[in-house]
């Protein structure tokens, strides 16, 4: 992942999955299609009863103790699968997509715990799983389901960095950056996930705990989303805003 995404996760260790199961989701156009944006971060496809996550950076905190000796709450990896789980529960998807990073390097994906081992396996069980690779992890190899680079399904093409540009037709769900909307109400500022999305794209926030984000309105968003594009912010209900109306 990039330079740029580390300074942000460290500005925007405020952006942690909220409490948010009350939320209705907002249903959305998508490339000629109908998704859900879910209140845990999530993206649901009813024509295909097809669950999506982003970025879930499973083994997070193993990964920063090894790296630099800082430490995240050890039970972050059970609190990801916690909603996790409640979403396939909820939905009963006959495919997941796990799009980009659900681990945060391959050695995280050796060191996860049997419990978490055992629970992904669960899950998978009686439906499809696919692991779209991102830029953490190369793997996961030992785990249930099918790792790809990209996964193309009817008119939407899943991938964990946006491409440049898109073709004619169709869309894309895309995940890498974490976006995440500064608001402020009342003279307080706060930060909150969100998607991004401009009718052909849809930016993925992170649905791994403490995972941080990069600002909505950063410029890299410049080139991939259209000028009309709306962050979708996450809190006690799912509200449209325009990303050029973002503080």
């Amino acid at each position: 992942m990039s330079a740029e995404l580390t300074q942000a996760e460290a500005s925007h260790a405020s952006a942690s999955p909220p409490e948010t199961g009350q939320t209705a989701p907002a249903a959305i156009p998508l490339a000629s299609t109908t998704v859900e944006l879910r209140p845990s971060g999530a993206l649901y496809w009813p024509d295909r009863s097809l669950l999506c996550v982003a970025d879930l950076h499973l083994g997070r905190a193993e990964r920063l103790a090894r790296a630099a000796g800082d430490l995240l709450p050890h039970y972050e990896s059970t609190d990801t699968l916690d909603r996790l789980e409640a979403e396939v529960v909820r939905l009963a998807p006959r495919l997941v997509v796990g799009l980009g990073d659900c681990f945060d390097d391959l050695d995280a994906v050796r060191g996860l715990a049997e419990e978490v081992v055992l629970r992904i396996g669960r899950l998978a069980a009686g439906r499809r799983w696919i692991w779209v690779a991102g830029t953490h992890d190369p793997g996961p190899v030992e785990l249930p389901g099918t790792r790809l680079a990209e996964l193309r399904l009817g008119l939407l093409n899943f991938r964990d960095v946006a491409l440049p540009r898109l073709g004619s037709g169709g869309g894309e769900v895309s995940a890498h950056f974490h976006p995440v909307a500064r608001l402020t109400r009342d003279g307080a500022r706060f930060t909150r996930r969100c998607f991004l999305i401009d009718g052909r794209r849809a930016v993925l926030p992170a649905f791994g705990s403490h995972s941080g984000g990069v600002d909505a309105r950063d410029p890299a968003f410049d080139p991939l989303l259209e000028p009309d594009a709306q962050a979708f912010v996450i809190g006690n209900r799912i509200t449209a805003v325009p990303r050029n109306r973002l503080s």
